[in-house]
């Protein structure tokens, strides 16, 4: 059984039970849209503080395997959240009449 989801469905920053993403409905101004909003900014910005990070690792000769693999583990963390902001966005710039007229 495939579910729709309607078209002012907005994708939250976060997962459910089991993995499962997470909706709200509506105009994006209610309290849930806000918390969504101060999310993705966190994570938005906490992907750019691990990207620097990683950056210097790079350029570090000392850095183990493992200390490699962790960072890595976390960019793909990362990388998963900035790709659901992204979605989500992208969804709504798409939704007629989700964004101002030109």
């Amino acid at each position: 059984m495939t579910r729709r989801i309607p078209e002012s469905a907005r994708l939250l920053p976060w997962a459910g039970p089991e993995g499962k993403p997470c909706y709200v409905l509506g105009g994006g101004t209610g309290h849930v849209s806000r918390v969504a909003d101060d999310v993705e900014s966190v994570q938005l910005d906490m992907a750019a503080g691990l990207l620097a990070h990683a950056v210097d690792m790079l350029d570090d000769r000392q850095v183990t395997a493992v200390q490699l693999r962790y960072v890595v583990a976390r960019l793909a963390e990362s990388l998963r959240d900035v790709h659901r902001i992204a979605r989500s966005r992208g969804a709504r710039l798409a939704a007629p009449g989700a964004g101002p007229e030109r």
